[in-house]
């Protein structure tokens, strides 16, 4: 008999736009922290800031901020800043921040990518455009008219 599945750990930010999980995907420096400032600014909630623990529950993506780092956030030229945060979310959708250099597409074909073995879209944003929060929040919302 085995026991639940161990987490996996991955490098990534989540925010939760009202019930829906959003994974900022990059490497360092890719403005994974500043773009879910820029969210939870505009009313998201923080769940985990740089790493989270991921795991398919009842074939959803569910992701948990470890307890060292649970309501803290990297903010650049400011430090490791104290937010309000929600301790787990169930993912909805992924964003792969890219450079200006590798841009966005104009008109994305879906994607999707594999975590903890389960599917989720994922879509790739370049994070820094003012613009950038509000096509997290359109993507959000386009995810939960299809359901």
């Amino acid at each position: 008999m085995t026991g639940p599945q161990e987490p996996d750990l991955i490098h990534a930010t989540a925010v939760a736009i009202g019930e829906t999980g959003v994974l900022l995907l990059g490497p360092s420096g890719a403005g994974k922290s500043d773009l879910a400032l820029r969210l939870i600014d505009r009313g998201a909630t923080l769940v985990g800031d740089d790493y989270l623990h991921a795991r398919q529950v009842d074939g959803h993506l569910k992701v948990v901020v470890p307890d060292r780092i649970a309501g803290l956030i990297e903010v650049r030229a400011v430090g490791i800043m104290p937010l309000p945060h929600r301790p787990t979310v169930t993912i909805g959708l992924a964003i792969r921040l890219v450079s200006e250099t590798e841009g966005e597409e104009r008109l994305p074909e879906p994607r999707e990518t594999v975590i903890a073995g389960v599917t989720i879209p994922l879509y790739s944003l370049v994070p820094f455009p003012a613009s950038a929060p509000i096509k997290v929040e359109l993507l959000v919302s386009r995810l939960k008219e299809r359901h």
